[in-house]
């Protein structure tokens, strides 16, 4: 699906435009052009890509690709390509997947292209535009950074929400842990590499925007890109923060289920140790001699019973004196 939207020179607001109206357009120094492929079919792509922008065929490669791709910013000259990740609108915490968003900057244009049918951030931008069309007085860097921006603050919430499951996490492992919060423990220590490995690279995008490095990006631009540069740095140390809790939190619960295995391991042990001289006395007396005396004597069983008791109560007393239950 194609999505245009054009600001000319008299500050009309105008979209859907047809691709002999985006040529002209581009040729205009003073029309600023948004351009949103969602999903595109191949012949979309080629129209727009290829046939009216002329992007490098290794940014288009780029777009078309269904792997993963890092984050990062490439210069060729006329306009910057963006690789950034945003989060799906329906993530999941025990299963981190981001949604990849390929960005074309140039002067007068930007083009922002992904191979789902949504993306949130792009969708906001979107709705804002409808309300309030100052956005375009800026420039294209200026809505570059809007979407930039609105990709960003998806991620504070997600760290909140790993925040609350590790606290509730620990309350678990201290009072009853389960097998089942070994998963929930790796699991969210996977999202968190997960997120690990994307704000790294995504902060060293934003980071060069920040700088005088390219042209299209202006001084007052610069200051927008700084913000979103602190929230990244932010949200990352958080990251970083809650990894650590969440080791913390593993190593508790092996201690846990290690301590708890060393109770039963000690309650079977006492159990043994105290059978073991009982077991040795009624194998004396099964076996199967004539003259044993104290079977034909009266009391004979009843003491028997009488050595078990004491021998029984007797190690109990010793394994209590000793702290051992």
């Amino acid at each position: 699906m194609i999505q245009t939207f054009l600001f000319n020179e008299e500050k009309d607001y105008q979209k859907d435009l047809t691709l002999e109206q985006l040529r002209l357009s581009l040729e205009n120094s003073e029309h600023l052009l948004w351009v949103n492929l969602a999903n595109p079919t191949p012949q979309e792509t080629q129209a727009v890509l290829t046939d009216l922008f002329h992007f490098h065929p290794l940014t288009i490669e780029d777009c078309l690709s269904v792997g993963y791709q890092p984050p990062k910013i490439d210069d060729f000259g006329s306009y910057l390509f963006l690789i950034i990740h945003a989060l799906p609108p329906d993530h999941r915490l025990d299963a981190l997947e981001t949604l990849e968003l390929n960005l074309y900057l140039g002067e007068n244009f930007m083009v922002t292209c992904y191979s789902e049918e949504t993306m949130p951030p792009v969708e906001r931008v979107i709705q804002r535009l409808a309300r309030d069309q100052r956005l375009y007085l800026f420039g294209s860097d200026f809505l570059c950074h809007a979407v930039l921006d609105a990709l960003v603050d998806d991620y504070m919430p997600l760290v909140d929400q790993l925040d609350d499951e590790l606290d509730d996490l620990e309350d678990a492992i201290l009072q009853k842990p389960r097998p089942t919060t070994l998963q929930h423990i790796l699991s969210i220590k996977h999202s968190l590499m997960t997120l690990r490995r994307i704000l790294s690279p995504q902060r060293e995008v934003i980071n060069r925007l920040t700088r005088d490095e390219f042209p299209m990006v202006d001084n007052q631009s610069q200051i927008y890109f700084r913000d979103i540069y602190d929230h990244l740095v932010r949200i990352q140390d958080l990251t970083e923060t809650l990894r650590d809790i969440a080791t913390s939190a593993l190593d508790i619960y092996l201690n846990s289920t290690s301590l708890r295995l060393n109770e039963v391991m000690k309650a079977l042990t006492i159990v043994s140790t105290i059978f073991l001289p009982l077991s040795f006395v009624a194998g004396v007396y099964g076996m199967n001699f004539h003259f044993m005396p104290e079977l034909s004597h009266p009391w004979g069983y009843p003491m028997i019973w009488v050595v078990f008791a004491l021998i029984a109560g007797g190690m109990m007393i010793f394994f209590k004196k000793r702290g051992w239950f």
